[in-house]
Protein backbone atom coordinates (compact mmCIF):
# COMPACT_ATOMS: atom_id res chain seq x y z
CA UNK A 1 0.00 0.00 0.00
CA UNK A 2 1.10 3.46 -0.69
CA UNK A 3 2.63 5.21 2.61
CA UNK A 4 0.99 8.41 1.69
CA UNK A 5 -2.65 6.80 1.54
CA UNK A 6 -1.13 4.51 4.18
CA UNK A 7 -0.91 7.57 6.55
CA UNK A 8 -4.19 9.11 4.96
CA UNK A 9 -6.28 6.21 6.11
CA UNK A 10 -4.87 5.81 9.72
CA UNK A 11 -6.22 9.46 9.93
CA UNK A 12 -9.64 9.11 8.73
CA UNK A 13 -10.06 5.88 9.99
CA UNK A 14 -9.12 7.68 13.49
CA UNK A 15 -11.74 10.54 12.45
CA UNK A 16 -14.40 8.27 11.90
CA UNK A 17 -13.90 6.07 14.97
CA UNK A 18 -13.85 9.61 17.41
CA UNK A 19 -16.93 10.92 15.40
CA UNK A 20 -20.30 11.20 16.67
CA UNK A 21 -23.11 8.87 15.31
CA UNK A 22 -25.34 12.41 14.82
CA UNK A 23 -22.53 13.81 12.90
CA UNK A 24 -22.18 10.60 10.63
CA UNK A 25 -26.05 10.68 9.86
CA UNK A 26 -26.53 13.15 7.67
CA UNK A 27 -24.06 11.88 5.52
CA UNK A 28 -26.01 8.34 5.52
CA UNK A 29 -28.35 8.56 2.59
CA UNK A 30 -25.12 9.03 0.56
CA UNK A 31 -22.58 6.15 2.46
CA UNK A 32 -25.61 3.74 1.51
CA UNK A 33 -26.29 4.95 -1.98
CA UNK A 34 -24.16 1.73 -3.48
CA UNK A 35 -24.21 -1.45 -3.47
CA UNK A 36 -22.40 -3.32 -0.65
CA UNK A 37 -22.32 -6.68 1.61
CA UNK A 38 -21.44 -6.83 5.26
CA UNK A 39 -18.30 -9.14 5.37
CA UNK A 40 -18.45 -8.76 9.40
CA UNK A 41 -22.13 -7.19 10.15
CA UNK A 42 -21.61 -4.76 13.02
CA UNK A 43 -21.01 -6.70 16.49
CA UNK A 44 -20.19 -5.68 19.76
CA UNK A 45 -17.49 -6.70 21.92
CA UNK A 46 -14.67 -6.06 24.82
CA UNK A 47 -11.16 -5.07 24.17
CA UNK A 48 -8.20 -5.18 27.19
CA UNK A 49 -7.08 -1.73 28.13
CA UNK A 50 -3.52 -1.30 28.95
CA UNK A 51 -1.72 1.66 30.55
CA UNK A 52 2.08 2.89 31.42
CA UNK A 53 2.26 5.21 34.42
CA UNK A 54 4.02 8.74 32.74
CA UNK A 55 4.00 6.99 29.45
CA UNK A 56 7.06 4.79 29.83
CA UNK A 57 6.33 3.02 32.90
CA UNK A 58 5.70 -0.63 32.76
CA UNK A 59 2.79 -1.55 31.18
CA UNK A 60 -0.44 -2.72 33.40
CA UNK A 61 -4.16 -3.50 32.72
CA UNK A 62 -6.82 -0.79 32.82
CA UNK A 63 -9.91 -2.51 32.23
CA UNK A 64 -12.03 -3.57 29.88
CA UNK A 65 -13.96 -1.59 27.33
CA UNK A 66 -17.02 -2.21 24.76
CA UNK A 67 -16.23 -1.99 20.81
CA UNK A 68 -17.84 -2.02 17.73
CA UNK A 69 -16.47 -3.52 14.53
CA UNK A 70 -17.32 -3.76 11.02
CA UNK A 71 -16.41 -4.72 7.83
CA UNK A 72 -18.58 -3.89 4.47
CA UNK A 73 -17.24 -4.55 0.66
CA UNK A 74 -19.11 -2.45 -1.93
CA UNK A 75 -19.41 -3.95 -5.47
CA UNK A 76 -16.68 -2.94 -6.94
CA UNK A 77 -14.71 -4.93 -4.06
CA UNK A 78 -12.89 -2.11 -1.96
CA UNK A 79 -13.37 -2.97 1.47
CA UNK A 80 -13.91 -0.82 4.07
CA UNK A 81 -13.37 -1.52 8.19
CA UNK A 82 -14.37 -0.01 11.51
CA UNK A 83 -13.73 -0.07 15.11
CA UNK A 84 -15.01 2.34 17.50
CA UNK A 85 -14.99 2.73 21.19
CA UNK A 86 -18.62 1.76 22.24
CA UNK A 87 -21.75 0.21 21.64
CA UNK A 88 -23.18 1.75 18.22
CA UNK A 89 -23.81 -0.58 15.59
CA UNK A 90 -25.31 1.79 12.99
CA UNK A 91 -21.80 4.08 13.17
CA UNK A 92 -19.99 1.16 12.85
CA UNK A 93 -21.28 0.37 9.54
CA UNK A 94 -21.44 3.57 8.79
CA UNK A 95 -17.64 4.27 9.19
CA UNK A 96 -16.89 1.44 7.47
CA UNK A 97 -18.73 2.27 4.49
CA UNK A 98 -17.62 5.84 4.68
CA UNK A 99 -13.74 4.13 4.25
CA UNK A 100 -14.79 2.19 1.86
CA UNK A 101 -15.72 4.88 -0.27
CA UNK A 102 -12.79 7.11 0.70
CA UNK A 103 -10.57 4.39 -0.95
CA UNK A 104 -12.25 5.06 -4.49
CA UNK A 105 -11.90 7.41 -7.42
CA UNK A 106 -13.68 10.32 -5.12
CA UNK A 107 -12.19 10.67 -2.24
CA UNK A 108 -11.00 14.03 -2.44
CA UNK A 109 -14.80 14.34 -2.58
CA UNK A 110 -15.22 12.45 0.63
CA UNK A 111 -12.47 13.37 2.46
CA UNK A 112 -14.11 17.47 1.81
CA UNK A 113 -17.48 16.36 2.57
CA UNK A 114 -17.38 14.03 5.33
CA UNK A 115 -13.48 13.93 7.15
CA UNK A 116 -12.34 17.69 7.28
CA UNK A 117 -15.74 19.17 8.70
CA UNK A 118 -15.42 16.06 11.23
CA UNK A 119 -12.00 16.32 11.99
CA UNK A 120 -12.56 20.19 12.26
CA UNK A 121 -15.38 19.29 15.10
CA UNK A 122 -13.38 17.35 16.53
CA UNK A 123 -10.24 19.85 17.14
CA UNK A 124 -12.97 22.39 18.14
CA UNK A 125 -14.03 19.77 21.12
CA UNK A 126 -10.69 19.34 22.20
CA UNK A 127 -9.92 23.31 22.27
CA UNK A 128 -12.43 23.69 23.90
CA UNK A 129 -11.65 20.85 26.62
CA UNK A 130 -8.40 22.11 26.69
CA UNK A 131 -9.68 25.59 27.54
CA UNK A 132 -12.02 24.33 30.38
CA UNK A 133 -9.07 22.42 31.99
CA UNK A 134 -6.51 25.26 31.69
CA UNK A 135 -9.11 27.58 33.55
CA UNK A 136 -9.24 25.04 36.88
CA UNK A 137 -5.16 25.10 36.70
CA UNK A 138 -3.20 26.08 39.95
CA UNK A 139 0.40 26.89 39.93
CA UNK A 140 1.97 25.72 43.03
CA UNK A 141 5.54 27.49 44.01
CA UNK A 142 8.11 26.83 47.56
CA UNK A 143 8.79 29.86 49.60
CA UNK A 144 12.67 29.23 50.74
CA UNK A 145 13.15 31.13 53.77
CA UNK A 146 16.62 31.53 54.15
CA UNK A 147 18.53 30.05 57.67
CA UNK A 148 20.06 32.81 59.57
Amino acid sequence: MNPVLHDSRQHWIGVLARARRSELQPHEAALRDIEYQLIRAPEIGMTLVRGRMGGNGAPFNVGEMSVTRCVVRLADGRTGYSYLAGRDKVHAELAALADAHLQGAQQRHWFDQVITPLANAQAQRRAQKDAETAATKVEFFTLVRGEN
